[in-house]
Order: structure tokens, then C-alpha cells, then sequence
């Protein structure tokens, strides 16, 4: 699966990367392959699988802190992140909506959401996702997946939007926060 994400992740890290330096929360680092791509932010990165943050710490820099915690209920007072990021994560928690409002907590004034994630375009794409539905439990992710139906993003404001192909099923989206 990395080698299909590489194009819409490395471009996530040059955006990541081009940011001043400020504290950063990353939600779902998973095996952290890709940690040593981070260049100039103070990191934390949560998981809810301990063996993912296991590997994860093989990648890690002293600088960096993994912890086991949900994004449905982060441990963090609120407004102390300068940005967040969430890559391909949004559509495998159970609860897509409660995160974001957890990130709308601790995320602070003028903060940043970077949202990496499929979407289901209004294209012969829609009609796959839509009948993938019927299996997508079994991988543990939503396969029609809206960002319409994302109530939470309304609190903040889109910045950018970066597609990566005429059919704009993935989509690199920058939020900030009011």
C-alpha cells in the first residue's frame, strides 16, 4: 500500500515541511516509516495498536513522542498544537466525526489541519466505492466516504485543496483554524 500512497505522501511532507516550526500531533502514525521525512517540527504521534507503535519507535527520533491513545479522545489539553495531521486515517476510526472534533479542541488559534485522505468523487469512482461498501468492513475502512458529510470541518477554514490525478479521488486538504 506504501508504494500506491508514495506520490500523495510526499506531498504531504514537502506542504508539512514548508510550515514554520510549531508543535505537531500526528494521528495514526502506524509502522512510522515515514517519520524520518518530519524536518523541523516538534512531533508527537499516537496510534491505538501498540505493535504499530513498537515499530514505529524504530524510526523515531529522540525528539519525537509516540504514545498509545485514540484521535476519538485525545489525552491533550486543549489549543496546545500548532498543527495536525491526519494521513489515511480518517476513514478507518469508527468515528470520523468525533475526531475531528477532537482535533477542533486541541488544535490551537490559527493552527493548521492537514487531512490526507481518499474521497469519493462524483465520477464512475463514486459507483466502485459505493459497491465496495459491502466488503469494506472486512479491511476495517470506509470506502464511500464524503467529505460533505464531515460536520466538523465547518468549524475551520479550507486553505487549499491539492488533488492528485483528473480523478480526484485523493485529496491533500490544509484547514485553519479560526
Amino acid at each position: 500500500m506504501d508504494v500506491f500512497l508514495r506520490p500523495q505522501k510526499r506531498r504531504l511532507f514537502e506542504e508539512i515541511n514548508l510550515l514554520d516550526h510549531g508543535k505537531l500531533l500526528e494521528i495514526g502514525v502506524g509502522n512510522g516509516t515515514h517519520l524520518g521525512l518530519y524536518k523541523k517540527h516538534a512531533l508527537i504521534g499516537i496510534d491505538t495498536s501498540k505493535s504499530m507503535l513498537s515499530k514505529a519507535s524504530d524510526y523515531a527520533t529522540q525528539e519525537m513522542q509516540l504514545l498509545h491513545m485514540s484521535g476519538e479522545q485525545l489525552e491533550f489539553e486543549d489549543h496546545c498544537f500548532d498543527y495536525i495531521v491526519l494521513s489515511h486515517v480518517i476513514a478507518v476510526v469508527e468515528h470520523p466525526e468525533k475526531m475531528l472534533e477532537e482535533c477542533c479542541r486541541v488544535l490551537k488559534k490559527d493552527g493548521s489541519l492537514i487531512l490526507l485522505n481518499h474521497f469519493t468523487p462524483n465520477n464512475f469512482l463514486g459507483y466502485i466505492d459505493r459497491a465496495f461498501q459491502l466488503f469494506s468492513p472486512i479491511f476495517h475502512f470506509k470506502s464511500a466516504f464524503y467529505l460533505k458529510d464531515l460536520k466538523a470541518l465547518k468549524k475551520l477554514e479550507l486553505k487549499e485543496q491539492i488533488h492528485f490525478s483528473r480523478l480526484r479521488y485523493f485529496k491533500l486538504l490544509i484547514y485553519k483554524k479560526p
